[in-house]
């Protein structure tokens, strides 16, 4: 069988795959990312927040992103819209604690991880779409894999040091038993593309909304608009809140009509897509990294979308783990689980804070609370803008004793 060798391999050209080859491929190493896929494709996850935009510039790719957002559609976002019950609030991302860019994008993800992967590629990464990676031998000092091309052959490739950054497929995970159950109760969402065609004046396209459903507070909707007129638009709860005989267009269509804001704003929506299903995508592993490979991203561990922290965490993963790869991949001894799992899991450990009180509620009462402090306000919003590892933050030094307190203040 045909044995091919590389500095790295990456399983996975999605943001975080992009984003690490593009690093290290600028860094003069040569780098394969094998992609079972074809892009353009359909993903979840389009609202970016501003911190992503700090991490594409590291890797040499914000200016990228900003040069096709026109013709892709990406939708100018400052901020975060919630609805509850009648009552609205917004956080603006431009008046946070944390240093920073303020603004940044929603975007259809087919588009922007294309884009991205079209940058990594000029970078000197090379990709090769729809090759299926089939076993991982990661015993040896340099990862062996065997993969299956578009013909239909397999062929193995060696890399001195393997990155899994295969997102919801887990690639590494699957094949290397890593994978453990997540300490996030299970949630299924459905979702989908509509032409919204809104015509409210008070809406605003420049922020992500979440509406909170007006009778059950741990079902949540996101409503995310593009600058071509549509939106993506979802719905999120436990699997036992959702009938099991609808069709998920059904499903969708119903707890949309519950809630007087997006029955009210998509009234003339045109449905010209599937509405799609993801149930239980929680997800956490034993360990991010070994002596010769680390997980990125959703492959490692995802929390919820509520506060779309998925493209961030799978961001800083790629931004923080290429350094240490070439420190690794120069001879020096490396200590993967202090130099990239400790760090990554501080930013993590307060996204997690923040969802599970968003479900206990309390988060809620935070949002929503009339009396609001501005510098508070301002920490708050820098976490909801991605900014989770900025530790001069005291509601991410602190995250769990501080939100808690500050929950009880608000109730």
């Amino acid at each position: 069988m045909n044995k091919e060798q590389f500095d790295v391999v990456i399983i996975g050209a999605g943001p975080s795959g992009a984003v690490a080859s593009a690093m290290l491929a600028r860094a003069g190493r040569s780098v394969l990312v094998i992609e079972k896929q074809y892009f353009p494709r359909f993903s979840i996850g389009e609202s970016l927040l501003p911190q992503c935009m700090a991490f594409l510039a590291q890797a040499g790719l914000e200016q990228t992103v900003h040069d096709n957002a026109k013709e892709n559609g990406f939708q100018f976002k400052n901020g975060a819209a919630f609805h509850k019950q009648g009552q609205d609030t917004e956080f603006n991302f431009t008046q946070k604690f944390s240093k920073g860019p303020g603004t940044t994008y929603q975007v259809k993800r087919a588009s922007f991880d294309k884009v991205l992967a079209d940058g990594a590629a000029d970078a000197g990464a090379q990709i090769r779409y729809g090759h299926e990676v089939k076993t991982v031998d990661v015993d040896c000092l340099c990862p062996i894999l065997e993969v299956l091309d578009e013909q239909g052959s397999l062929y193995q490739v060696e890399s001195k040091f393997l990155l899994d950054a295969s997102g919801f497929a887990r690639v590494l995970p699957r094949m290397l038993s890593l994978e453990k159950p997540s300490h996030l109760p299970t949630r299924t969402s459905y979702f989908t593309h509509v032409e919204d065609n809104i015509e409210c004046c008070n809406f605003d396209r420049d922020k992500i909304l979440i509406t909170v459903n007006p009778n059950d507070s741990d079902i949540w909707y996101w409503l995310i608009p593009f600058s071509d007129g549509t939106s993506s638009v979802g719905v999120v709860g436990k699997p036992e809140q959702f009938s099991q005989g609808d069709t998920p267009e059904m499903i969708l269509k119903h707890f949309i009509h519950a809630a007087p804001n997006l029955h009210n704003l998509l009234k003339k929506a045109k449905w010209h897509n599937e509405v799609n299903k993801l149930a239980g995508y929680s997800a956490d592993v034993t360990h991010l990294a070994a002596k010769n490979y680390a997980l990125l991203g959703n492959a490692g561990e995802f929390l919820d979308p509520v506060f779309s922290s998925g493209v961030t965490i799978a961001l800083c993963s790629a931004v923080l783990i290429a350094p240490q790869v070439l420190r690794y991949l120069d001879g020096e001894s490396v200590d993967f689980e202090q130099s990239f799992a400790v760090p990554l899991k501080k930013g993590v450990d307060c996204f997690k804070t923040f969802v599970n009180s968003w479900y206990e509620s309390g988060f809620q009462d935070v949002i929503f609370y009339q009396d609001q402090d501005t510098k508070v306000k301002a920490m708050i919003s820098s976490i909801l803008a991605g900014y989770a590892w900025d530790q001069s933050n005291p509601y991410v030094a602190q995250s769990e004793r501080r939100f808690k307190t500050l929950v009880a203040l608000c109730q």
